[in-house]
């Protein structure tokens, strides 16, 4: 395929690299498939242990020159990574469409949030501002500043394999920081045709060897970055459970890290809402990835004066939806990841109806010729109880929970009723209701929006979420702070030592 060659993707490729070095690996074959045709499309070698510490070594020493960078200046070379991505975005975006499965739309727009980061990081380059304070004392001056904190371990999911990335490494890049990235063992391809693009940036500019780095491999990758004292901020995304032991492995050692975890969003729809605005909203954030965002719509907490209407344009919504080959833009369904995925999409929907829930659109797997990879799956409603252990549960695949609600409060109730806390949405035309909504006895998510989806979000604001989401904050707004360290400085410029409150200790 022409893309993988443009992207520098061959049959065999190393899978450990300090940035313009490949590093030959001893370690295992990961063999990439694609979910949308079951094709083999490459495969990359693992890093090893020992491989591993050179990486970590190699990181270590770049960070020492790298942070000596004027910061602007490192905005110039993420400047320049974002004119690479735009010139590569069509080849990148086939990439991932076709080994993670997402439509080529949904690809395209993964690599257009990486080159609006890489924008939002060289404006930033020149605002990594402290304040100024006013001492208690004559003479004296004080102010804090940032500083960089050394290397950032990325682990990435496969979901979006190469916009996290992106949100962490370009704002982690111009505070000064180095990046090692383990992406997710199911699309590794992703990460070799990232670091082959900012490889030829780099090189360009004379960066250190070790700005940038990878090492591929399994969840034994992560646990070496989770325990590893030399990397002082681990970003990780991924399930809660894995959220969980990472957090514990950091916080044992007093490190830091960002954790972007679990997701059960919910559409509060009103009987004030347009309903129309609102069905674009609920199904493009049910279907869109497949069911397979953080922030995909699994609840529809729907206003009983409309529940029937908004019910019925749900399922003949459905019935248009075209599930197919990811590159062909015509469709909007793509393929799960693999075939463990569908295996946890059948398993849901066994135990939906287990506890009572009933299926208005049914689900199961796609047959056909064109669907031979057997990631294909229906998108299914279900009416079901808030209350499910299945509704509780994060299903990672195009299952809809919807249910009814009689008062604000009771939905705002239902929608907060689960252990995660990513996104949230109300569809209202009412002022009254939006603004109750976004009150402090509202959404208790760290994204709560009104008259759009769950699904998605802009670069500007700050990413993340509460309760078991994790609550770290990625991407805008003020995100760049978790990337470094913040330190006071007093400075006296007079001719004694006054101490602070009021203290006397003559000599």
């Amino acid at each position: 395929m022409e893309f993988l060659k443009a992207l520098g993707i061959e049959g065999l490729n190393k899978g450990t690299s300090t940035g313009s070095e490949w590093i030959e690996s001893k370690g295992e074959n990961i063999i990439s498939y694609s979910p949308a045709d079951g094709k083999e499309i490459g495969t990359v070698i693992s890093t090893t242990r020992e491989e591993y510490d050179q990486v970590i070594e190699t990181a270590r020493q770049a960070f020492l020159e790298w942070r000596k960078w004027p910061a602007p200046r490192r905005g110039e070379i993420v400047r320049q990574i974002g004119e690479a991505l735009r010139a590569n975005k069509e080849s990148l975006g086939q990439l991932v469409s076709y080994e993670m499965g997402k439509s080529l739309q949904e690809g395209l727009g993964e690599v257009q949030e990486m080159i609006d980061i890489c924008d939002f990081a060289v404006g930033l380059s020149r605002q990594l501002h402290g304040l100024t304070m006013h001492s208690e004392r004559p003479s004296h001056r004080m102010y804090e500043q940032w500083h960089p904190l050394g290397i950032v371990g990325v682990i990435s999911a496969f979901n979006f394999p190469v916009a996290v990335w992106s949100w962490n490494a370009m704002l982690a890049w111009v505070c000064g920081n180095v990046c090692v990235w383990k992406p997710s063992e199911k699309v590794p391809l992703c990460s070799i045709a990232c670091q082959n693009i900012v490889n030829e940036v780099f090189s360009k500019n004379n960066v250190p060897e070790g700005v940038s780095s990878i090492v591929n491999g399994g969840r034994e990758l992560g646990e070496w970055l989770s325990h590893d004292n030399r990397v002082p901020l681990i970003s990780a995304t991924g399930s809660t459970r894995m959220g969980k032991a990472v957090g514990a492995a950091v916080g044992a050692r007093l490190g830091k890290s960002i954790l972007e975890l679990g997701g059960n969003n919910a559409i509060i729809i009103s009987k004030d809402a347009d309903l129309d605005m609102s069905l674009i909203g609920a199904v493009f954030g049910a279907v869109g990835t497949a069911g397979q965002r953080c922030t995909s719509t699994r609840r529809l907490i729907i206003h009983e004066s409309v529940y029937d209407s908004f019910k019925e344009k749900l399922v003949k919504a459905y019935g248009q939806l075209r599930i197919g080959d990811p590159l062909n833009q015509n469709n909007h369904v793509g393929p799960l990841i693999d075939k463990d995925a569908v295996k946890q999409y059948l398993e849901s929907i066994d135990k939906c109806k287990a506890e009572g829930g009933n299926f208005i659109v049914e689900g199961g797997v796609v047959e056909g010729p064109e669907f031979a990879s057997g990631c294909y799956v229906k998108p299914c409603i279900a009416e079901a109880g808030n209350h499910f252990r299945i509704v509780q549960h994060e299903t990672f695949a195009p299952i809809l929970y919807i249910m009814k609600y009689s008062t604000l409060e009771e939905a705002i109730a239902y929608q907060n009723g689960v252990p995660q806390g990513l996104s949230s949405a109300i569809m209202t035309l009412n002022l009254r209701e939006a603004e109750l909504f976004l009150s402090q006895g509202g959404s208790d998510c760290g994204i709560a929006n009104v008259n759009i989806g769950t699904s998605g979000a802009e670069i500007g604001g700050a990413f993340g979420g509460e309760k078991e989401t994790g609550g770290g904050r990625e991407s805008g707004s003020d995100a760049w702070k978790a990337y470094m360290r913040r330190q006071t400085n007093t400075i006296n410029y007079g001719t004694s030592l006054p101490l602070a409150q009021g203290i006397k200790f003559d000599l």
